[in-house]
């Protein structure tokens, strides 16, 4: 990969687009940053940054993605780099740069559900995949084990290193029941009849080139894209009356939802905040049914934030099938009766393809129609000893209903967003994801095709001490889900896995969640997608 006199090695780390976040998070990335370094200078190599640190910003990050073209211009595009991830970032701050770099690229990140590198270096991966970029990636807890160190050491020699995916399985629709095959191909055809359409708040969210999935790609499989916009969601917030706001917000209490309010509006929760939100769930569901979507995506930042308190509560009530009622603004209709209102997180439209084929399998099997998207936030072993498999965390801030929660309503609580990123707050709807049989899926685009990897797992019931611990090292706020993937090792999925996000959905026993990823299998290979089944199954 380089010569025996040049063995410099660039390195380049994307943060945040916010200030506050940059700096919040710098001191992780420098500790991150120095363990990297040393592993590399172990090796015989150096490692020059590509980026200087600003004293004025008080950072050291690509935090934007002018800077990013700015700061690759003048690095040598023909000597492998690094990309060193610790915290959230966002990609186009170094995709530009990236996609023209003509040496080696690896992107690295820290194992922690504290600081989440593993969710912005996922995020990263996709972009790459999906432009065809060639690129390698590792991840670590302290950059000292083994199998680390074994692999940079390839990476440093040879510009790649490879890992070990039999657990991806090409599906074959030949080994599973007829009748869920011919169901599976009956769902495709009756998708591309009676066509769906993808509503779209401020399409691209957070440098998630990967989360876009072009229309051309939809328009075979019966979706087109409906174009709106946050101003819109914000101008027909406004519109809401606050008697229906308060309808809401009882509604939610009557049903259990425990809110940790304060009186700091700048700090804490406030009754006031939740209002707002609940004005802005009646106005989404208005939107979706004015639009006929069956998806329906809110953005969620930037732009958003400097205007409402998040939506993160707003997403969770609309996936849920028992929600606040929502009547047309002439008070005629009850809109989507009985039903989730489909949304799907930061607009990842992968995620929203992956949601939609859930409702058609879940109403054709009678099973839950909730479903979500959730960041591959961290993983670790279970320290009670109670579970002994390896046990994911799975978190996102908004989407995730409450029907999959332990208690339902009545297991939701709903905490402020952190100041630093949410100026308005807003309240979360967190939970403890109840033990169950689930369904994992993930579409993305690969070489200008649709692809889609499906996988079987079940959350699992850890003892409160250890539920207390895992929330502690991750965001505390937010709803969580410790899922055991069936057949698939932590490195093997972190080698495979295309994406930031992974899609969950319930089912009501292990052998309905088996017909579950069957048919939902089939009716993904009908339409084109290459499929692949990770992990036990068959």
């Amino acid at each position: 990969m380089t010569n025996s006199n040049d063995k410099m090695i660039y390195l380049v780390a994307s943060g945040d687009s916010r200030l506050s976040a940059n700096q919040e998070c710098w001191a992780e990335q420098e500790k991150m940053e120095a363990a990297l370094t040393q592993a590399v200078e172990k090796l015989g190599y150096q490692i020059k940054r590509g980026h200087a640190y600003d004293p004025v910003e008080k950072h050291g990050f690509i935090s934007s993605q002018k800077m990013g073209i700015d700061v690759f211009s003048k690095l040598d595009c023909k000597r492998p780099i690094i990309v060193a991830e610790s915290v959230w970032q966002y990609s186009n701050h170094v995709f530009p740069g990236l996609y023209s770099h003509q040496a080696p690229i690896l992107t690295v990140a820290n194992w922690s559900g504290t600081w989440p590198g593993l969710v912005g270096m996922l995020n990263l991966n996709g972009g790459l995949t999906k432009s065809g970029k060639e690129f390698s990636t590792l991840w670590s807890v302290d950059f000292t084990d083994d199998w680390f160190v074994q692999h940079l050491e390839e990476w440093l020699k040879t510009g790649s290193t490879k890992h070990e995916t039999s657990h991806v399985k090409p599906f074959r629709a030949t080994e599973i029941a007829e009748a869920d095959r011919k169901l599976g191909r009956n769902l495709a055809d009756q998708l591309r009849y009676k066509k769906a359409v993808m509503g779209i708040c401020d399409e691209g969210c957070m440098g998630m080139y990967n989360a876009i999935i072009p229309d051309e790609l939809l328009f075979p499989l019966g979706v087109f894209k409906e174009r709106l916009s946050q101003s819109a969601l914000y101008y027909n917030t406004l519109q809401v009356s606050d008697k229906e706001a308060q309808e809401v917000f009882d509604w939610l209490i009557q049903h259990g939802v425990t809110f940790h309010f304060g009186k700091n509006e700048q700090k804490e929760l406030t009754p006031q905040q939740i209002l707002v939100q609940c004005k802005m769930y009646i106005a989404a569901v208005r939107m979706a049914d004015r639009f006929g979507c069956s998806m329906f995506g809110i953005q969620y930042q930037l732009g958003l934030k400097d205007l409402l308190p998040a939506s993160d509560l707003v997403e969770g009530i609309m996936n849920n099938a028992d929600r606040p009622p929502v009547k047309s603004s002439d008070g005629q209709r009850l809109l989507f009766e009985g039903k989730p209102v489909l949304h799907f997180n930061e607009v990842d439209e992968g995620a929203a393809l992956d949601g939609l084929f859930d409702h058609y399998v879940g109403e054709a099997l009678n099973q839950p129609l909730e479903t979500t998207l959730h960041d591959v936030r961290w993983g670790d072993w279970d320290h009670s000893g109670t579970i002994k498999d390896f046990v994911w965390v799975f978190q996102i801030s908004g989407a995730a209903p409450p029907a999959h929660f332990k208690g339902g309503w009545k297991g939701s609580e709903s905490f402020r967003q952190t100041p630093a990123f949410f100026p308005f707050g807003g309240g979360t709807l967190a939970g403890i994801g109840k033990p169950g049989e689930i369904v994992w899926s993930r579409t993305f685009v690969e070489k200008g095709q649709l692809g889609i990897d499906l996988g079987r797992g079940h959350v699992v019931d850890l003892p409160n001490d250890e539920v207390e611990r895992r929330r502690k090292l991750c965001t505390y706020e937010w709803p969580a889900v410790f899922a055991v993937l069936n057949g698939i090792s932590r490195d093997q999925f972190m080698a495979r896995h295309r994406a930031n996000h992974i899609q969950i959905a319930y089912a009501d026993n292990a052998a309905k969640a088996d017909q579950r990823i069957a048919v939902k299998a089939a009716m993904a290979e009908a339409l084109g997608f290459n499929v692949s089944i990770c992990g036990d199954f068959y």
